[in-house]
């Protein structure tokens, strides 16, 4: 059932021109702007040196747009899944209330624009970054991954990871291994996050023809992939306490959320029928939100308090 409908795109019919400020503004995908934009913060903020804050506010909104223009072009491309899909099908481009050449020039103006001014306003090499991104999410993701095979979100999963080395980048004008060690973070995060979210909707995704991991290798082998990641995950979210990002509050918090993070994980992967199985996968999915979230907050605030010493000895400095 999943092959049927991975080459082919339904035109959505009868869309209406020129939809209003709320509907473009869905287009953008204001959850992962969120997310986008906070990891960017983290970055920035944990980066050497110190930005003008209306500099910093500047290279944000530069960062969310871009984000947003990378939603709308998805959304573009993607409209025949998402009528597809009851998760989606309530999107502004289904619903008829932009049309799909509304929403690539809007995603367009976006994309170049934000891409732009973030060049002008901080510098070319986190604009670059900010461009690579883009395409990356649209033209990787989008139009190739995302409909050819179940490692989509794994390797896909590279554009969202990108934003701390972005805001790392905006401050310092290079990138480094800290910054890279967030996007690691992130990277690990992103299939065990997703996966469960794709249990939950299987039958979604095989309506539409989308080769998520659970439709073409199954669910259990999901599981297990997701418990997989998650043993990466937990040890790797304390790595920023080795290389001098996160001291010991961050240290305890990463310890403690990464073995919370497994809990759910194998519960994910011990149960697998009925009730109890999707109960399972539906707690992973709303801490492995609150684990990001939660990880990057404590190292926010140990560097924006100037708190962030390395609870461990960095002996190759000294």
């Amino acid at each position: 059932m999943a092959e049927a409908g991975l080459n082919t795109r339904a035109e959505v019919l009868s869309p209406a021109e020129g939809g209003d400020v709320a509907e473009y503004f869905a287009l953008m995908k204001p959850r992962v702007m969120f997310l986008v934009v906070f990891t960017a913060l983290v970055g920035l903020v944990a980066a050497p040196g110190h930005m003008h804050p209306v500099l910093t506010v500047a290279a944000l909104l530069c960062i969310a747009v871009g984000a947003g223009a990378a939603g709308a072009l998805n959304m573009w491309y993607d409209a025949d899944i998402d009528a597809r899909m009851a998760r989606t099908s309530a999107r502004p481009i289904p619903r008829g209330r932009i049309t799909a050449d509304e929403a690539r020039a809007f995603g367009t103006v976006l994309a170049i624009g934000s891409v732009i001014c973030l060049g002008l306003m901080a510098n070319w090499v986190a604009a670059g970054l900010l461009a690579l991104t883009i395409a990356f999410y649209v033209f990787v993701y989008t139009m190739w991954l995302k409909r050819s095979t179940p490692q989509n979100i794994v390797i896909g999963g590279a554009a969202g990871a990108v934003p701390p080395m972005i805001g790392w980048a905006a401050a310092t004008g290079t990138v480094s291994l800290e910054s890279f060690v967030l996007f690691l973070i992130i990277f690990m995060w992103t299939p065990p996050h997703f996966w469960a979210l794709a249990l939950l909707r299987v039958r979604d995704y095989e309506r539409a023809g989308v080769p998520m991991m659970p439709v073409v290798k199954g669910e259990d082998e999901t599981r297990r992939q997701i418990l997989i990641y998650s043993l990466i995950l937990a040890p790797l979210g304390c790595v920023p306490a080795v290389v001098g990002l996160g001291g010991g509050l961050y240290t305890v918090a990463a310890g403690f959320l990464g073995a919370f993070f497994v809990m759910f994980a194998y519960a994910c992967y011990s149960e697998r029928v009925g009730p109890d199985a999707e109960r399972a996968a539906k707690n992973l999915f709303a801490y492995s939100v609150l684990y990001l979230f939660l990880l990057f907050a404590v190292l926010l605030v140990e560097q924006g308090f100037g708190l962030g010493r390395s609870s461990i000895p960095l002996f190759w400095t000294s």
